[in-house]
């Protein structure tokens, strides 16, 4: 993998674990509301976990495979 590439991965998990923080607060606001809004809350967490599964993903492809 070139330097470039690494570049590009890192820079995309740090934006990702942006939004998933900011996803975080959004969520953790909405809970707390009198009038939540439920299907909202539930797509807000959908998309977290989908962001978490992302990041996990590119994370994979930083990590060199390990021989067995």
């Amino acid at each position: 993998m070139m330097i470039a590439d690494v570049q590009v991965l890192k820079q995309r998990i740090y934006q990702l674990n942006v939004e998933h923080r900011d996803l975080d607060d959004v969520i953790s606001r909405l809970s707390q509301s009198p009038a939540q809004d439920q299907l909202q809350l539930q797509r807000l967490k959908k998309r977290k976990l989908l962001i978490k599964d992302q990041i996990t993903m590119l994370e994979r492809q930083l990590t060199p495979d390990i021989p067995a």
